[in-house]
């Protein structure tokens, strides 16, 4: 599959995580305070719990829930309870529109 349009770059909050579902796969996007947009695996690994809801942090999401945090750039839980790594997708961004392949995982 080829990537998908997923919005606009100007309709992404800066240090605020957005929740979409590609192809049924929920993706947390967050563009930080130097504009450069990361994509995860939207389900906390210790919990069903969606990350998009929660905090941003130089360049980790924060688990509202029991606080484990992940980094935007590999995916690793840099806290407990949270062990295991949410998936990282790549980001192209074409014409001013976020685009990700939900199909392809990055490996880091």
């Amino acid at each position: 599959m080829a990537s998908v349009r997923v919005c606009a770059l100007d309709d992404l909050v800066e240090n605020q995580a957005s929740r979409f579902v590609l192809e049924g796969v929920p993706i947390a996007v967050v563009k930080d305070a130097a504009g450069d947009v990361f994509a995860i695996g939207d389900t906390c690994t210790h919990g069903d719990i969606s990350l998009s809801e929660g905090f941003v942090e130089d360049d980790t999401l924060e688990c509202w829930a029991h606080g484990s945090q992940f980094s935007l750039k590999t995916g690793k839980p840099l806290t407990l309870p949270a062990y295991e790594p949410v998936p990282v997708y790549r980001v192209d961004i074409q014409g001013g529109d976020v685009h990700i392949d939900p199909a392809v995982t990055l490996t880091v």
